[in-house]
């Protein structure tokens, strides 16, 4: 299974960002020792072992093990996890009144936000009980033809959702959030929809 951490805190996302640290938690999803990675890397092991201790204080990096090597203690360091997501307001909320306003791009952002940031720390939780997180998710395009279709569209989808929801929602279940968001398909370079 893939693990997941959330990063929550400026120095955290500060501490990781750098190429060779993101480098080094890359290569760190399978434990080593800041000598196994200088000499993979190239790299003078005092080098490694600052940019080691960054990753770890941020806790990114944890010790799996010490073993005695040639008069020393080697420590051994893996990644706290597979890949790292960031809070989308570790660099700051989105500013501007939304007021709920459904077609506000504001909202969008704050909602997915919220999003990104319940789900992954649900998902380190279940992790760390050794479960699984129960999701779904949905996805399709449509085209509309003019402006006006967008908000006639929201409210025969708010509606439907609406009647789904009635039919399935139970006062003794477990609350899922359900978010339902549509924004312009972005092109590509070519012109083409990508």
């Amino acid at each position: 299974m893939t693990s997941h951490d959330l990063l929550e805190e400026p120095e955290q996302l500060r501490r990781a960002l750098s190429p060779l640290r993101l480098r080094l938690l890359t290569r760190l999803r399978t434990p080593a020792s800041a000598s196994e990675l200088a000499a993979e890397l190239e790299m003078p092991r005092q080098r490694l072992g600052y940019h080691l201790k960054q990753l770890e204080e941020a806790g990114l990096v944890e010790l799996v093990e010490e073993r005695r090597r040639r008069g020393f203690i080697e420590r051994v360091l893996r990644a706290t996890a597979d890949s790292y997501v960031v809070d989308p307001d570790v660099l700051g909320r989105p500013q501007g009144p939304v007021d709920g306003d459904r077609h506000a791009a504001e909202h969008l952002i704050d909602t997915a936000s919220a999003t990104v940031r319940d789900v992954a720390r649900m998902r380190s939780a279940a992790e760390r009980d050794g479960r699984r997180l129960l999701t779904f998710t949905l996805e399709t395009e449509v085209r509309f033809e003019a402006p006006a279709d967008v908000h006639r569209f929201t409210e025969a989808l708010a509606g439907a959702i609406a009647d789904v929801v009635a039919a399935f929602d139970s006062p003794d279940g477990r609350p899922y959030r359900l978010i339902g968001a549509g924004y312009p398909a972005p092109f590509s370079p070519a012109g083409s929809k990508s």
